[in-house]
């Protein structure tokens, strides 16, 4: 709560700063956008760039820390996965860095991401407001109502996923479960964030878990002890990768 309260004043002063500075220079960015829009009060801007800032960097890193969680658990993912990125490691212009094709080759790394979202995503409940009386079955909900639709009772719903709250990226080599995905506008850059982040981790480390962890979903996605882990170094030799043709 302090820090939120910390970087709500900074957002302010920017607010204020933006506003002395006129409408020529406001409408530079999304901050700038909406002091465009003359009925939102300050108080709204700031909490939605605190959202903002929320959806774009901790839901990605929470995503990495469950992804190397759930591969902990699952020895034959993690190889097949360290197999997949080992093969991409060994580039043929010498510099260590992947290319776009290297990206859209990482078959099973999409399968590990999309398995983790599905285990561990992150928003797990949405809060709406019903602007009108809705019927539901054998429900009435009345207008103005807080509806909190639980996302993650689909994700683990056994009548559409198998052994529901197993950990198994095989599932998404189905292009059927790829399909009706609600997205983010920064899906993919998020996922090429992760899968990023994932190459580059498992082709230099390797690691071992420390103390017992496990999923918790309230008030949000977590690891209940952090998940603490010890890495040790890789010493992956150029004779161990797969040959590569130039």
């Amino acid at each position: 709560m302090k820090a939120r309260e910390r970087i709500i004043r900074k957002i302010n002063k920017t607010i204020e700063k933006r506003r002395r500075e006129g409408s020529s220079e406001s409408g530079n960015g999304v901050l700038g956008r909406l002091l465009e829009e003359e009925n939102l009060p300050d108080n709204e801007v700031a909490d939605f760039i605190i959202n903002l800032l929320f959806a774009g960097s901790e839901t990605t890193a929470k995503t990495m820390l469950f992804a190397v969680y759930f591969l902990t658990q699952c020895p034959v993912a993690m190889q097949q996965l360290q197999d997949e990125q080992d093969s991409l490691r060994g580039d043929c212009n010498g510099v260590g860095m992947l290319a776009w094709q290297d990206y859209k080759a990482m078959s099973f790394t999409m399968c590990v991401i999309d398995e983790a979202l599905r285990l561990g995503g992150i928003a797990i409940w949405l809060m709406r407001e019903a602007k009108e009386e809705v019927v539901y079955q054998d429900y009435v909900i009345p207008k103005g109502s807080f509806v909190v639709p639980f996302l993650s009772a689909v994700h683990l719903d056994e009548n559409l996923y198998k052994d529901a709250t197993t950990f198994n990226p095989w599932r998404w080599m189905d292009p059927a479960k790829s399909r009706g995905a609600r997205f983010c506008p920064g899906a993919e850059l998020s996922r090429l964030q992760i899968a990023l982040f994932l190459h580059y981790f498992v082709t230099t480390y390797t690691w071992s878990q420390l103390k017992e962890d496990r999923m918790s979903f309230f008030p949000s996605a977590r690891l209940v002890n952090g998940f603490q882990i010890r890495l040790t170094k890789r010493h992956v030799t150029d004779s161990t990768l797969p040959t590569q043709n130039c």
